[in-house]
């Protein structure tokens, strides 16, 4: 079983930055693809980030892109992921998340794409 652990959240002033990491207690976590979604109170949760296994490419939301950057360090069976420019409507709990088969390099942006979880962590932007 996949052990995912999310830390780095907290409250923020609007334009402000915070960075997330994710530890992995998983042995071929190096084969998997990770990703980051966010879900706030009464919404669904949605995508927010995504790097294959390799590290080699990276995809974003549209809400995101250009102030998230995800990234992995397979030595330290750890993502991240830096959030710049943070807003009041960045305010979510954010998971990390496991892709369900190693080495896939397709781009995968839906929860049900990704079969490891992790408790979450809360992100508060204020304005």
């Amino acid at each position: 079983q996949v052990l995912l652990v999310e830390s780095g959240g907290g409250l923020v002033q609007a334009g402000g930055s915070l960075r997330l990491s994710c530890a992995a207690s998983l042995r071929t976590f190096s084969t998997y693809a990770m990703g980051w979604f966010r879900q706030a109170p009464g919404k669904d949760r949605e995508f927010v980030a995504t790097i294959t296994w390799d590290g080699d490419r990276t995809y974003y939301a549209d809400s995101v892109k250009g102030r998230f950057t995800i990234s992995r360090d397979n030595a330290k069976d750890t993502v991240y992921l830096e959030m710049n420019s943070l807003k009041p409507e960045d305010t979510a709990t954010y998971y990390c998340a496991a892709d369900r088969a190693p080495y896939r390099r397709v781009v995968r942006t839906t929860p049900s794409n990704f079969g490891s979880w992790g408790q979450g962590t809360q992100v508060t932007v204020s304005s």
